[in-house]
Parts: C-alpha cells; sequence; structure tokens
C-alpha cells in the first residue's frame, strides 16, 4: 500500500474516490471477508497524508448516482432513459 499510494499522489495532482459504506456492506456476509482484506480505510488514510506532504488534493465524492454514464460508450443508466435490461446490455 505504500508504494501504492505514493506513486499515485506524485503521479496525479487531484485524486477522487467514492465515500463507500464499508460498515454497512460488511453486513453482507458473503462479501463480508474480501471487504476486510481490501484495507480500504488503510488506504484512504495513507491517500489522505501523503496528498498533504505532496501538496496534492484528494477529493472523496458520495457514491449516489456516480455511475450513471457509461465510460466507454456515454450511454445513461435505467434512471436516465434506459431500462433496467438495456442497462445491464450495455454494462
Amino acid at each position: 500500500l505504500q508504494k501504492f499510494t505514493t506513486k499515485l499522489v506524485k503521479k496525479y495532482d487531484i485524486i477522487v474516490l467514492e465515500k463507500l459504506n464499508t460498515k454497512g456492506m460488511m453486513k453482507n456476509h458473503h462479501l463480508a471477508r474480501a471487504i476486510a482484506n481490501a484495507s480500504r480505510s488503510k488506504l484512504v488514510d495513507m491517500l489522505q497524508y501523503k496528498c498533504g506532504w505532496y501538496g496534492k488534493k484528494l477529493i472523496q465524492v458520495n457514491p449516489s448516482y456516480t455511475s450513471q454514464i457509461c465510460a466507454n460508450c456515454g450511454k445513461n443508466n435505467h434512471r436516465l432513459g434506459l431500462n433496467k435490461s438495456e442497462w445491464l446490455a450495455v454494462r
């Protein structure tokens, strides 16, 4: 994590992350072990202090509506015009 976060902070001036509700995600017993092993909170903490050291900016955004537009084709999800089956085909 140390090497990875240092590389990210040195390479980018602004780093944007989603604020994920990991506590709520841990309630899903199928995903809990994988989420716990991911060390996301440690990663975010390291990025915060390293961004401070290097004078870079870390932004954490609300995850609501962040995945509405496909990064490859630009189509919107079902909330913005496609029905659920069309969006799943696009995704």
